[in-house]
């Protein structure tokens, strides 16, 4: 039940980003592929998160883990293996392709990750499946649009510095969210609230505007 109560709500951002993608659908593999990169993502973060303990051995502070240990190793290792897998790909034909892989990548990263914490025989149970359905696995959701939206934005507009803010933004917003938890205060939890509203409205946003200028949309219309 618990394994169940983890995947579902990386199943419900999977099936909303595919429903969103309503003028050109990408290939059932290719959606495969990206949900199995980020499988292998939690594999290479878990891998150089331990090696980066054993080389740096640190304190865990909140700033620490939720810049560095967290946003930095997994928004990284995310980038990689999302730049590899769509840059030079022919699926990669529309503008909100860049958003539909990045989520896909992130929720099959994300899905992994909540198994493990919900399984967890110490941390992990019905409540943590609960809290983490409603903050990590939509957090890691929302990562993947604006890194998805920024590298559309390199590809289809020509605009190379947004390679740069399709890695900074992402690694920016999770560090932030990760860093106003951690601190459990009543200004964090104030700025987490804000933090979130815009991750929403923004994502859903830059998710409408890339429907819109989809070169495909006036075939599907008319």
């Amino acid at each position: 039940m618990l394994i169940e109560l983890a995947s579902a709500p990386a199943a419900a951002g999977l099936f909303f980003l595919y429903i969103k993608d309503k003028y050109e659908k990408e290939p059932w593999k290719m959606l495969f592929l990206g949900l199995l990169f980020g499988l292998y993502t939690a594999a290479v973060v878990y891998a150089c998160g331990t090696w980066l303990e054993v080389q740096m051995p640190h304190e865990e502070t909140p700033l620490y883990t939720a810049f560095f240990s967290s946003a930095g190793v997994e928004e990284t290792i995310k980038f990689a293996f999302l730049f590899l897998l769509i840059w030079g790909n022919r699926n990669f034909n529309e503008p909100l392709d860049g958003i539909v892989y990045g989520v896909f990548l992130s929720l099959g990263f994300a899905w992994v990750e909540n198994i493990i914490y919900v399984t967890h025989p110490v941390l992990g149970g019905y409540e943590t499946a609960l809290t983490r359905a409603v903050l990590s696995v939509p957090g890691h959701g929302l990562f993947g649009v604006q890194m998805g939206y920024y590298l559309a934005r390199a590809k289809y507009k020509k605009e190379k510095f947004h390679l740069l803010l399709a890695f900074f933004v992402p690694y920016l917003a999770h560090g932030l969210y990760n860093f106003f938890l951690l601190k459990k205060d009543g200004i964090c939890w104030l700025l987490f609230a804000a933090l979130e509203v815009w991750l929403w409205v923004s994502g859903l946003r830059k998710i409408k505007e890339l429907q819109n200028i989809s070169p495909f949309r006036q075939k599907k219309l008319g």
